[in-house]
């Protein structure tokens, strides 16, 4: 689905609701609660263009827009709530816990140790939560 004239703002934002429940489970659904009584509309954007335009998208498949995800976030810093949404949903789309922790490893020598470290922080809280420590490529 494209946002195109024969698409009503509802109907991308159904899409999009299944795009955001397929990949990031409960955990993007709480995102999206938290913005009801501050900024409806920004949750709305989330869902309907991030997902039901941007995540839904063919050319890249959800395991790799969340290695792009994880990458970006953890470049960045200061984003580590969103990097435990989206390592849980990199968990979601197939990537496996030795996978993630890689990717967060090959992070170091573009953005830091400091930000490598945070980042790989947070996936140890997931992988915790989830009861999947420790995270070996065995």
């Amino acid at each position: 689905m494209t946002n195109n004239e024969s698409t009503t703002r509802d109907e991308r934002f159904a899409h999009g609701l299944e795009v955001l429940r397929a990949v990031d489970g409960e955990a993007g659904q709480r995102v999206i609660d938290s913005l009801a009584d501050i900024s409806p509309e920004l949750g709305h954007q989330i869902v309907a263009w991030g997902f039901g335009e941007i995540y839904s998208r063919p050319e890249l498949q959800p395991r790799d827009r969340q290695l792009v995800t994880l990458g970006m976030l953890t470049a960045l810093g200061g984003c580590e709530p969103q990097l435990e949404v989206h390592i849980n949903a990199a968990l979601n789309v197939g990537l496996t816990p030795a996978e993630i922790t890689e990717a967060l490893l090959h992070s170091a020598g573009y953005c830091g140790f400091p930000k490598a470290l945070n980042a790989t922080f947070v996936a140890k809280k997931v992988f915790t939560e989830r009861g999947i420590l420790p995270a070996t490529s065995a």
